[in-house]
């Protein structure tokens, strides 16, 4: 597959979106273009879309689904608000994100599906290949079914099986298009069957065939290319959030030198922690999948019991079924990560969208005075560094952690530098090894002055019976306790081991107070979770246009860090963008009495930088 004499161009960014049937195989294309992109050392961040339907309506609105990836020869915070180019694999592709396309924008149509019948599923009543409506955009029509089907012609497959190879078709024009390496992809497909040489034959010619038609075209008369961008030394990896986060569920468990147990039923979009979790047994993994969610944290929590870092995982609602545990869980004080990876609800609401609307329930959303800790990751590579912090605490303080992924953030990825694992925090725990009172007793709610935090004691340990369960317990004695000022006394002290946790300091991202101006700026964006990446973007923008934005972000949301509320104070608007109706601003609201303004979209996609970009121009310059 050499290079061709076809000018090339350098560009220092591209947007491109893959769109087509929910059974073309956009995810699987999207990945790899991402995968051939790391290789070259591009920054990345992709985001990819999909129905909830396992086998949406073939040619229909509701079963497109696609696969945004934005790289750059620089650092990038989002997907990208507007493709730079479309693959539209059908008529329903073109139409569902025509939308989202800038005015000159390359649109990539498979000719082949623009038949009458899959034009009036979606209602064009004339080809917008042909009615002059496209006039707006550089229109590159390529018949991808037939192509594909006539190069494997002599290879013997079948005529569907060919059809099926149209997205390695595509795949091969878009990474011949912008200089992609592409022998990452040929051992893949030899991989992936390896039990069908037919068809690794078929997509490596697929493949091959669209990259030699991008050579020989005259269509497409120019080759790009993004060249690597400058990033700290040391060793990548792409990755998305959920696999991150798996990894550093086995890092904490390593570090800790304890044995992890995940306790888990499927769910959209936390099921690929599981599967991650699984391939790690030699590190101490243990992953049961469940019969239910409540058996799931059950598994958990008796594993919490029996000595090993506890984790279950699931969405919203999930959660909401898990509840009466994770009760029982604060009320043991045993050490259990809860990983939420957020979805638009309520009830089954849009299960493969994305949103921030469980913030409530992971602060309030439990039966009496509950409180447990809440860290939030910020994005794909961050939940690795997440889920270690979620375990810390955990583990130091002996309480349920709820940690607050969002489907942006687990399935989109991004370029991650592979710590060095002396680098990473010491969790080494203890147990209760022997008595602790002073009559040789074994007292197991006597507390460590410092974190407030029980003994750990294992089930077995000679002289350390004790009694367990959820009904209230009596100060250090743990025994079943219906006394009021023993009542109020735990509760307060349970509260207290939370508000005792040690979180870092909120850091404000303001240049131009750093650049010696001591007025700085006089607008604060706070932030949390996976808005990171737009509300930075939207910030880079504005301070680029001289207009001076100071942007927070909050990783811990229960306990608050301690210095938040002076630098809420510092700042004469707050301005707080959320994927729900104003979850984290009521609460900023009513703990520090600062006027926060929220801006909210619970559309189930993420904000574009665009959109916040606008909105914080009017607050900074309109007040």
């Amino acid at each position: 597959m050499a290079a061709g004499a076809k000018r090339v161009e350098q560009l220092d960014r591209v947007v491109i979106r893959f769109a087509g049937d929910s059974g073309d195989g956009m995810q699987l294309t999207g990945d790899r273009f991402t995968s051939e992109t790391a290789q070259l050392g591009n920054d990345i961040s992709t985001l990819p879309n999909f129905p909830a339907e396992i086998r949406a309506p073939a040619g229909t609105l509701p079963g497109v689904s696609s696969f945004q990836v934005h790289f750059a020869d620089y650092d990038i915070l989002t997907p990208g608000d507007s493709p730079n180019v479309l693959v539209a694999m059908n008529p329903a592709a073109l139409k569902a994100n025509l939308s989202d396309l800038p005015s000159g924008a390359d649109i990539i149509v498979n000719t082949d599906e623009f038949t009458k019948r899959n034009l009036a599923k979606v209602g064009y009543a004339a080809s917008p290949l042909e009615d002059g409506s496209l006039g707006g955009y550089a229109v590159h029509p390529v018949a991808l079914t037939s192509m594909t089907v006539g190069a494997l012609s002599e290879l013997g497959v079948s005529k569907k099986d060919a059809e099926r190879a149209k997205n390695m078709f595509a795949l091969g024009l878009l990474s011949w298009m912008y200089s992609r390496p592409f022998e990452s992809t040929l051992r893949f497909l030899e991989r992936k069957f390896a039990k069908r040489p037919d068809l690794v034959a078929a997509n490596k010619a697929a493949f091959q065939a669209g990259w030699n038609f991008g050579e020989t075209t005259e269509d497409f008369s120019v080759r790009y290319e993004v060249k690597p961008a400058k990033m700290l030394p040391g060793t990548y990896r792409n990755i998305t959030g959920n696999q991150a986060l798996a990894l550093g569920l086995v890092a904490a468990g390593v570090r800790a030198k304890l044995p992890v147990f995940l306790g888990a039923y499927p769910i959209t979009p936390a099921s690929d922690i599981l599967h991650e979790l699984s391939k790690h047994k030699r590190f101490g993994i243990t992953t049961v999948q469940a019969e239910d969610e409540i058996a799931a944290i059950g598994a958990a929590l008796g594993a919490a019991y029996g000595g090993a870092l506890g984790v279950t995982t699931t969405s919203g609602p999930g959660v909401a079924l898990k509840g009466e545990t994770i009760s029982l869980a604060i009320a043991l004080e045993l050490p259990l990560v809860i990983v939420d990876v957020q979805r638009a609800g309520p009830s089954t609401g849009m299960p493969t969208k994305t949103e921030q609307a469980d913030l409530n329930m992971a602060l309030y959303g439990r039966h009496g005075e509950a409180p447990l800790a809440v860290i939030a990751p910020k994005s794909p590579s961050d939940c690795f560094h997440a889920a270690i912090e979620a375990a810390r605490i955990a583990l130091t303080y002996r309480t349920p952690v709820i940690l607050l992924s969002d489907n942006y953030v687990a399935n989109g990825s991004e370029p991650w530098l592979l710590p060095e694992a002396g680098e990473l925090p010491d969790l080494t725990t203890t147990y209760a090894t022997e008595p602790n009172g002073e009559d040789g007793r074994f007292l197991p709610y006597l507390r460590d002055p410092e974190t407030l935090a029980r003994p750990w004691a294992i089930p077995g340990t000679p002289g350390l019976e004790h009694r367990i369960g959820g009904l209230e317990k009596a100060d250090k004695t743990g025994d079943i306790s219906y006394d009021p000022a023993n009542h109020e006394f735990m509760v307060r002290t349970r509260a207290a081991r939370i508000e005792a946790i040690k979180v870092p300091d909120i850091e404000v991202e303001d240049p131009d107070a750093e650049n010696g101006d001591q007025q700085g700026a006089t607008v604060l964006v706070l932030g949390w979770g996976s808005t990171y990446g737009p509300i930075g973007a939207a910030c880079r923008a504005l301070r680029q246009r001289g207009l001076p934005i100071a942007q927070a972000h909050l990783r811990h949301m229960a306990p608050l860090p301690a210095n938040l509320g002076e630098v809420l104070k510092a700042y004469d608007k707050v301005v707080i963008p959320e994927m729900n109706l104003g979850q984290l601003a009521h609460v900023i609201r009513a703990k520090y009495l600062v006027d926060a303004v929220p801006f909210n979209q619970v559309s189930g996609l993420p904000f574009t930088a665009s959109t916040l970009e606008s909105m914080l121009e009017d607050v900074v310059k309109n007040g």
